[in-house]
């Protein structure tokens, strides 16, 4: 069978490395039984578990692929026309389905600027679509000279903003002048995963002004919905028709599009502020916890739900959170990004929790905090 399937795997699929997930890395199951309750600060989630009902009237029937009821109210929470937003299971899928609609296999190529994202890349490959590069600057802003440099060579330029793993946002004017630049070429891909921890810088409303700029959204990050998978894609009447050609019959799950709808509705983006608000003075206090060891460098900015920082003893370190089941995500092998570890922000507890570790950790070192 090994034989057979060698020989009927796509070529290039053959020396694919899938994204190493959080859950792929450290799977939850695996800690059930474990007398040691794993902390997860690894995938970004939310530390919020909110509560939601569900209707069973209607689990029967296939889904609606685009619920009209839950277009409607996240069209209204954005400022868009319901016209201009397609809803997908998580933003990953509008990723993969940017790149079916929009880049011929073995023929387009997409362009990402990393350190950033890993899934652009990996989404290109699966589909057998060419992935060129434009680092960021030093600072983590766009190396813009770099990126026109591949007028007429890309299909999709992919920009994450507040970037993962960065924690940084894009300046508008960087944005705009990419916008411009490929506004006859190619797709510009804003990916706002984090913005409600960055809405000031939020393109959504630009859609008009540029009929080429994409905006990629996700309940899973401040909505603390990351179990659901939702997210939405939001740009011009054209882009969205030609998305609906390639989705599947039906993407969002009954169950989902019911819940998606109670996380985006007055009295939930009501709670999503709250929370949101709870997590940046959590991450206030992480920062400043972490800035007590001389070993650590914090790197990039906060724009988001994480922290990314430096430190020379990186796999030592991991491995011994690892050890006392504090999961936290290694990012060192990212574009210039080596001996960093990203930390998400949980909960007051398990901030505290982490922080305690990480000095036990360097006092065994024998090196002050």
């Amino acid at each position: 069978m090994t034989t057979l399937v060698d020989k009927l795997a796509c070529e290039n699929l053959k020396a694919l490395v899938p994204y190493e997930s959080a859950r792929r890395l450290f799977a939850a199951s695996d800690n059930n039984q474990d007398a040691q309750i794993p902390v997860w600060l690894n995938a970004n989630e939310s530390p919020f578990a909110n509560d939601y009902v569900l209707d069973c009237e209607r689990l029967n029937r296939y889904p609606d692929c685009q619920p009209r009821s839950l277009i409607r109210t996240y069209a209204a929470y954005a400022r868009v026309y319901d016209t201009q937003l397609l809803v997908s299971r998580g933003a990953d899928e509008g990723i993969e389905l940017l790149i079916r609609a929009f880049c011929t296999s073995g023929k387009d190529r997409i362009l990402i600027c990393p350190p950033t994202y890993g899934m652009y890349a990996i989404s290109a490959q699966t589909c057998n679509v060419g992935v060129d590069i434009a680092p960021l600057n030093a600072d983590f802003t766009l190396d813009l000279e770099a990126i026109k440099a591949f007028k007429d060579k890309v299909n999709v330029v992919f920009i994450c903003s507040p970037n993962n793993p960065t924690g940084t946002s894009v300046a508008a004017e960087q944005i705009k002048q990419v916008l411009t630049h490929f506004a006859d070429s190619a797709l510009v891909v804003v990916d706002e995963a984090y913005i409600e921890f960055d809405l000031k810088s939020s393109f959504a409303r630009r859609i008009a002004d540029y009929p080429n700029l994409v905006i990629l959204r996700t309940l899973s990050k401040a909505f603390a919905l990351a179990g659901i998978r939702c997210g939405f894609t939001l740009a011009n009447e054209a882009i969205i028709h030609t998305l609906l050609k390639v989705i599947a019959p039906y993407p969002m799950p009954e169950p989902v599009a019911q819940i998606a709808a109670q996380a985006i509705s007055s009295k939930g983006v009501s709670i999503m502020a709250e929370q949101v608000n709870i997590i940046g003075l959590e991450k206030n206090k992480l920062k400043q916890g972490l800035k007590a060891f001389s070993e650590i460098e914090l790197v990039g900015d906060d724009k988001a739900n994480f922290i990314l920082f430096r430190c020379a003893q990186k796999q030592a370190l991991m491995d011994f959170l690892v050890s006392n089941k504090m999961f936290i995500r290694d990012q060192s092998k990212q574009y210039s990004l080596a001996n960093c570890l990203r930390i998400t922000v949980g909960s007051a507890q398990q901030n505290a929790q982490l922080l305690a570790l990480i000095n036990q950790f360097y006092q065994t070192l024998g090196t002050p905090t």
